[in-house]
This record gives structure tokens, C-alpha cells and sequence, in this order.
């Protein structure tokens, strides 16, 4: 719903946003594992919140972050999530963040159409997800990257970005578009676009179409087993950003035994071992980068 304020017109968040907690409690059933035992991290001297930040169009977006308690200015990454939103991965991946020493926040994309995580149907997910436009999802991550400026707790010049299948696409253009964001890593994200444009949406870009300009480090994490991202497209991104003399200093790695979901422990894709390696880059990746 929309009202009139002093400081203009904002979007009411929906009635779920407004419930004692605003998100999903589980993992998302469509891609849970009988067999997986996942990663459950302790909020213990953690501070957990979950604001509301400024969207797209005034809109009131929930956001899950997870913070250090110490009293201090600490690095930031926004978290963006994978097909299923803002279900217990994504807020375990803030709280492994957090115990690193940084402020994590995961605001909810796909709040303004529903919560997929509770779907177990993928057609169902995807009505949800494809209602997230480029422009949205851009207008957001701003939105993400304004709160944290305002924080007494975040360094302003010191925020990073990473994400996961869906959220990892969007990775590689957030960091071509804001130059407030320092790093990005990209885990499994979509380098190439279907062949006909998604039907809401068909000037948005993707990461193949920013090789070329991107200033932003971009560490991109890919299996090579993964049967929805050929190997082949991951190549054309390399090829690209070679092409362009890489000016970012952005990397590709291409795990030779995982496939798509290797991170994400709650899945039959994990892959303990290359997960490992890659939470180690990504620490690493962002230290080196100023995210620190």
C-alpha cells in the first residue's frame, strides 16, 4: 500500500514484512537434502536484525543482516541470495560473515512477490523470481549499500558483495555498476542469457555484457560439472575480460569435481571440500580488496 509522509510518498511493506520475524524459518524444501547436515552457526556475540531499507521506487524492503557485537566500524557485504530467498542458508552464510568481522546484510528480493523458500514446485519459484527486474534488483542493492553507509557500526568505504546461482549473476553487475562497492565474489552465477529475453525484462544484461567494463574485482567461483552453467559460457567470461586487458584484476575459478551448488550444505550438490577453499577466497579476495 501506498501513503502520503512528510518526506514523500513509501510503499508499506507487505503484511508478511511486518510478522514478529519477516522471513521463511527452514531451508527451502524444493532443493533440501534427506542426507544433508547443514552449516548451523551460533549468533552468539553476534547482533542480529532485521531492518527495513529503502527499494526501488520508495518500496520498504526487509533485509536479514547479521553483525560483530564489538563496537566499532566494521567492513560490509551484501549477501544476495539464490532462487529460494532469504531461507536459513542465507542467513547462516551472514552469520559465518559476521564471525569474520563483518557486517552482513541479505535484503529480501523477492519480498514485493512472495517468499519462494516454502515452494517446493520450481515453476511456482520462478513466477516469484522473474518478477525481480534488473532496475529492481539494481535499485535495491543501492538501497542495500545507502543503509550501510548511515551505519554507525559499517565502513562506508569498505563494502563487498557476493552471491549465489541467481544472486551470483547479479554479483558481476552490481559490481559494474556501483563504485561504492569495492570487491564482488560470484559464486556459480550466469554468465550468458537465455537465448530469447525474459519477457518483463528484456534490456537487462549479463555478465557477458559487462566484461568489457568492469573496474571492480570480481572473483567468480564455477563448477565445471554444473549442467546449467556450461563450462563454455564461464570460458567466454574469461576470454572477455582478457579481451579487455581485465582492468579490474577480476579471476575465474573452475572447480574440476563440483557442480552447480557446491556452497550450499543444505543440497545433495555440496561439495565440502571446494566449498572450504572458495570461503577462503572469499575472505582473502575481500581483505586484499579493501573490503577490510
Amino acid at each position: 500500500m501506498r501513503i502520503d509522509t512528510p518526506e514523500g510518498d513509501i510503499i508499506q511493506p507487505s503484511r508478511r514484512a511486518i510478522a514478529a520475524s519477516l522471513f521463511f524459518v527452514g531451508y527451502a524444501p524444493a532443493a533440501l537434502s534427506a542426507c544433508a547436515a547443514p552449516v548451523r552457526t551460533p549468533e552468539d556475540d553476534l547482533i542480529i536484525e532485521e531492518p527495513h531499507i529503502t527499494g526501488t521506487g520508495g518500496y520498504s524492503l526487509p533485509a536479514y543482516v547479521a553483525r560483530p557485537h564489538a563496537e566499532a566500524r566494521h567492513p560490509a557485504v551484501i549477501v544476495v541470495n539464490e532462487i529460494f530467498g532469504i531461507h536459513d542458508y542465507i542467513k547462516d552464510v551472514c552469520r559465518r560473515l559476521a564471525r569474520e568481522g563483518f557486517v552482513a546484510i541479505a535484503p529480501d528480493y523477492f519480498d514485493r512477490a512472495g517468499d519462494p523458500a516454502p515452494l517446493t514446485e520450481q515453476v511456482a519459484i520462478m513466477q516469484i523470481v522473474n518478477q525481480a527486474t534488473y532496475e529492481q534488483v539494481m535499485g535495491d542493492t543501492q538501497g542495500a549499500i545507502t543503509w550501510l553507509k548511515a551505519q554507525r557500526f559499517a565502513k562506508p568505504d569498505a563494502i563487498g558483495i557476493t552471491g549465489f546461482c541467481w544472486g551470483g549473476g547479479y554479483v558481476w553487475l552490481s559490481a559494474a555498476r556501483f563504485p561504492d562497492i569495492k570487491a564482488g565474489v560470484a559464486w556459480y552465477g550466469r554468465i550468458v542469457g537465455p537465448a530469447t529475453p525474459v519477457a518483463n525484462d528484456p534490456q537487462r544484461p549479463w555478465p557477458i555484457d559487462i566484461a568489457g567494463n568492469l573496474h571492480t574485482p570480481v572473483l567468480g567461483l564455477y563448477g565445471a560439472l554444473d549442467q546449467g552453467i556450461p563450462v563454455a559460457t564461464v570460458e567466454q567470461m574469461r576470454a572477455a575480460l582478457q579481451a579487455a586487458d581485465n582492468p579490474s584484476g577480476s579471476q575465474i575459478i573452475v572447480y574440476p569435481d563440483a557442480g552447480h551448488g557446491f556452497h550450499a550444505d543444505y543440497r545433495s550438490s555440496y561439495v565440502a571440500a571446494d566449498a572450504a577453499d572458495g570461503w577462503s577466497r572469499l575472505l582473502a579476495w575481500f581483505r586484499a580488496h579493501g573490503v577490510a
